[in-house]
């Protein structure tokens, strides 16, 4: 039998990585095993070529089921990641010996429909070391005793004693790692059969007393075969994709995420006594580009702080824990907010590795990947901000891109909807930040097309499929025309139509009409043809109308405040329509609303208003429903409702529109002692609505008297003069485009 010898270690760490290569160039094996898919075997060769940047991950997906899928994250300071590195600049062959990610993710299915419950984060082995140790838990055990001191290949020897006292003391082991370490025993007879002298596995420390039990090649694959026996059979895929700083703290494929992998780089780069001072120099710049005070004074005492502390816990040099420390208390003053993004910066960070652009994929990805150079947006793993000017080719093309993901289920990137951004300019603000995630997720999308355009419109054409509420439907109809997807528009608005021939439901018509309005009123400016939603629009609204005055009957408190919000937004929606048969027919409504008595009171009361504000009824009108419902005689709780939906919570109007403010003042200076003592504490709770500088402004204008509500005679002005600057404000507005 060859000899082997048996590195142990957890999935990222410098000082075991840094251990690890002087152990092999000691060793001089020529064959390396690793922990890993055996799927992806064929992509070693990718770890030494020029586009390959760390922290990246090896991607084992089902392409048949996209959500089967495993990630094996790497850092520059993974010890994997090293020995993958060593073997393939020293011409070492290299296998990957766990179990096959075909029968890795078969078994975590077949769990799933066994036992649909999530399984609960398993207990970190190491725990009862770093107790015993002193440390609060085996992470930071490991830290202080591995990775921040890299003692060659002793090291090694040292954490195989451990594991093998600790597995001594387990009484049971997991079943799936019972099939995984088998599975790495058979790995490694095969490169022994295979006539290889010197072999290095490389294994996560647990592991360690598995690999060197004496169990017999059949009774290891007895074990496999009952243990795999009725698992689906899946077919499996690998590739290598960008991983970041910040995934790399999360639990993934076999190995547990990092605290701190920005300390971690930063122990891999640093290799010198000094890394204290160097760290602490990092963080003094990342405060001055904050321009936060940092004196050189201030790095001199926190390095001497760490120092004393390290030697005062009887370490040989200081850790993140004792920089962290001096860094609060010297730098910061105690200020958390300060330390907060320091360790977001520093101690995570935001490092995005990158893959070589020939890595097998799927077709959809490299159109992503194209058109990311083409439009000159490149993924990024900091959060940034865009401004998009449609009017110019690029940026439109830029918008469509970015739509047409979220379609996708994939949001690179979340657009403001107010400011510059309103749906009434010609810019769009996107806020962008690229997760490693998305790569698995255009797999997944790949089943909808081969270009990121054919994959949005067919999945937006199964969504309207699967959508039955009027108001997604709607929503969605407005997305495909803002990703400029005109073959999924016909089948969209079919939909819709199909959907509203079906339904007499007031809610749903009028949850419709905003984001059709939308696209009516505003898609030019968006280059989107408007023209394709109209007749739908106006359709919707004339039913809506036909039903809004049945829906606002028999209806308590919160069905009514909800049924508000609705028709203030249809309201407006017809607006944007303006169209006279359409404006017609929801007047109509708001007038039957008014007067209906089995109506809420508070939707008669913004009918009311609505009506008043449109100018269709005078005031003569609104006062007189005003007297009514606000009567000596009238239910209290019913007059409050009334008022409030008649105020519709506006104090800016209240205070600036004259005729709402006589009517309003008229009917509160025309009431008895013992009506104004009843009807004041309705008052009082719909103004309860308006802000503390609002009721004070309304106070100073009762104050002046009625003469405040005398509008003003305008001043003489002319209009010819008055035109002069309109073509020059039309271009600075874009009016003119």
């Amino acid at each position: 039998m060859s000899p082997f010898h048996l590195f142990g270690i957890r999935h990222h760490g410098p000082g075991c990585a840094r251990s690890l290569v002087r152990a092999l160039e000691a060793l001089k094996p020529d064959c390396v095993l690793v922990e890993g898919p055996p799927e992806a075997d064929g992509l070693v060769g990718a770890v030494l070529q020029a586009g390959m940047q760390p922290p990246v991950a090896l991607l084992s997906y089902c392409p048949d089921e996209p959500g089967l899928a495993v990630y094996h994250p790497f850092a520059a300071f993974s010890p994997e990641w090293q020995a993958l590195r060593w073997a393939a600049g020293n011409g070492v062959p290299v296998r990957f010996i766990d179990l096959a990610v075909a029968h890795s993710l078969a078994l975590g299915k077949a769990k799933r429909e066994a036992e649909p419950v999530e399984d609960s984060p398993r207990e970190d082995p190491l725990g009862e070391l770093a107790k015993a140790a002193g440390y609060a838990d085996g992470e930071a055990w490991w830290n202080h005793q591995v990775e921040e001191r890299g003692d060659g290949e002793e090291l090694f020897t040292a954490i195989a004693e451990a594991m093998t006292a600790l597995r001594a003391e387990v009484s049971e082991d997991d079943a799936r790692d019972l099939l995984r370490e088998a599975q790495m025993r058979q790995g490694l007879r095969a490169a022994q059969k295979d006539g290889f002298e010197r072999i290095a596995v490389v294994c996560g420390a647990w592991h360690l007393p598995a690999l060197q039990a004496n169990v017999t090649a059949k009774a290891d694959a007895t074990l496999l075969k009952e243990g795999l026996a009725g698992l689906p059979k899946l077919k499996v895929a690998a590739t290598w994709v960008p991983w970041t700083n910040r995934l790399l703290t999360r639990a993934s494929g076999y190995g547990a995420g990092i605290a701190s992998p920005g300390w971690y780089e930063h122990l891999w780069t640093d290799t010198g006594s000094r890394r204290a001072i160097g760290w602490l120099a990092r963080v003094a710049a990342l405060m001055r580009a904050r321009d936060l005070d940092c004196s050189s004074a201030h790095l001199i005492e926190a390095a001497r702080l760490a120092d004393t502390l390290a030697a005062m816990r009887g370490r040989p040099a200081p850790g993140l824990a004792e920089l962290h420390e001096a860094t609060r208390t010297v730098l910061t003053l105690g200020d958390e907010a300060m330390l907060a993004f320091v360790a977001d910066a520093l101690v995570v960070g935001d490092r995005l590795g990158s893959v070589p652009p020939d890595l097998p994929t799927v077709p959809l990805q490299r159109d992503l990947e194209q058109a990311q150079k083409s439009l000159r947006l490149k993924p990024e793993a900091t959060r940034k901000t865009l401004d998009l000017d449609l009017r110019q080719p690029n940026d439109l093309a830029r918008s469509h891109l970015l739509h047409r993901l979220k379609l996708l289920d994939l949001p690179w990137g979340e657009i403001a909807q107010v400011g510059r951004t309103a749906r009434g300019s010609f810019h769009e603000v996107w806020t962008l930040q690229w997760q490693p995630e998305f790569a698995l997720r255009l797999i997944e999308a790949s089943r909808w097309g081969q270009t990121v355009e054919q994959a949005a419109a067919t999945r937006a054409v199964e969504r309207s499929t699967q959508t039955e509420a009027l108001a997604g439907l709607a929503a969605l109809i407005d997305a495909v025309l803002l990703a400029d997807l005109p073959s999924a528009v016909p089948a969209t608005t079919q939909a819709l139509q199909d959907r509203a021939a079906l339904t007499g439901d007031a809610g749903q018509l009028l949850a419709a009409l905003p984001p059709l309005a939308q696209v009516f009123r505003y898609g030019n400016v968006r280059q989107t043809d408007a023209a394709l939603v109209s007749q739908l629009l106006d359709s919707l609204i004339v039913r809506a109308a036909i039903s809004l005055p049945l829906a606002a009957t028999a209806l308590d408190d919160e069905a009514a405040a909800a049924l508000r919000t609705q028709v203030l937004a249809a309201h407006s929606a017809v607006g944007l329509r303006d169209a006279e048969e359409q404006t017609a027919a929801w007047r109509k409504a708001l007038e039957q609303l008014a007067g209906l008595p089995t109506a809420h009171e508070l939707l008669q009361g913004l009918a009311t208003r609505l009506l008043l504000d449109a100018g269709d009824w005078t005031s003569e009108r609104a006062a007189q429903q005003l007297s009514l419902h606000l009567s000596a005689g009238a239910d209290a709780a019913k007059a409050a409702a009334w008022l409030d939906g008649f105020l519709n919570r506006n104090a800016v109007v209240l205070l600036h529109d004259a005729t709402v403010w006589g009517l309003v003042d008229a009917w509160l200076a025309g009431l008895g002692e013992a009506h104004f003592v009843q009807v004041l504490p309705l008052v009082r709770r719909s103004f309860s609505h308006f802000s503390a500088g609002e009721r004070r402004d309304l106070g100073q204008r009762a104050a002046q008297g009625a003469a405040a509500a005398e509008p003003q005679a305008g001043a003489d002005w002319d209009e010819s003069r008055a035109v002069l600057p309109l073509p020059t404000l039309r271009l600075l507005m874009g009016l003119n485009a």
